[in-house]
């Protein structure tokens, strides 16, 4: 098969029936081609060649470990995908190649009928998913940043008038983390909006979870966070008194400082995690 660059045009071999036939492919090639197909009519190879319009196409394929509990259960999966719809897959709890589309099904035919290709995919539990959770163990599974916390008022609005209260909680790993407010001790759930799980790019994440609230003088705001990098829950409080919109600062003893009250001379007290 013929491949060409985006906006070229090439003669493409395709067998002479009517109608679009892709060839099996060899497992684990991807491609992203722009070619101008021309279709083959007639007896023979290259008989009334046919142009069509230039146009994009995407194919690719993900080769993935699934683990439970561990290594106690793996489950593999060499997946592939046409134009973002997936068309045939191996599957290793089947053992073979399942087409998906009428379009995977000459690649499923083909595949499962290579028995060394089928014994290799087969293998891959182990000598790709187990042998990479081993190596990466240490660094991806064990893994664990803590997060840093941060509360404050999206906006300024004169007392008894509606705001939003921002728990902003960004730069922990792994991403499982809970995150609840609390008033006065007691935890809020109507008028709470999470942003979910946003990935930062550095394999660390970040959540704004945000409380529609009227806040009331006296009362005490919370925002408690739960994150597997800690041994107890991370809490940062806030009230009506605090004008300071960052309003609290993470010290190296695990601890965030908490300014008590507004004025030329700002006072901190401690809050532990």
């Amino acid at each position: 098969m013929t491949l060409c660059s985006a906006g070229s045009s090439c003669v493409v071999p395709v067998e002479p029936v009517r109608g679009a036939l892709v060839p099996p492919r060899v497992p684990g090639r991807s491609s992203l081609v722009g070619v101008a197909i021309h279709l083959f009519s007639g007896t023979r190879l290259g008989d009334r060649i046919l142009p069509v319009p230039t146009a994009h196409f995407l194919e690719y394929s993900t080769s993935e470990c699934h683990f439970f509990n561990g290594t106690e259960r793996v489950r593999y999966l060499d997946r592939y995908f046409y134009n973002g719809k997936e068309y045939v897959r191996f599957d290793s709890d089947v053992g073979e190649y399942r087409a998906l589309t009428e379009l995977g099904r000459r690649s499923a035919e083909y595949w499962n009928g290579q028995q060394d290709i089928l014994e290799q995919k087969r293998a891959k539990v182990d000598t790709y998913c187990r042998h990479n959770y081993a190596v990466s163990e240490s660094f991806l599974v064990q893994r664990r940043v803590e997060p840093t916390v941060t509360v404050y008022p999206a906006k300024t609005q004169p007392r008894q008038h509606h705001n939003l209260l921002v728990c902003s909680v960004n730069g922990f790993y792994p991403g499982h983390i809970e995150v609840r407010w609390l008033r006065n001790g007691q935890e809020e759930e109507a008028g709470v909006i999470s942003t979910g799980l946003i990935r930062n790019g550095d394999w660390t994440f970040q959540t704004l979870v945000m409380l529609e609230t009227v806040p009331q003088s006296g009362e005490v705001y919370t925002c408690q966070v739960e994150h597997p990098s800690q041994t107890s829950p991370v809490t940062v409080e806030w009230s009506e008194q605090l004008s300071d919109p960052i309003n609290s600062l993470p010290t190296k003893e695990g601890t965030f400082l908490i300014p008590e009250c507004q004025g030329p001379r700002l006072s901190l007290r401690r809050a532990r995690c």
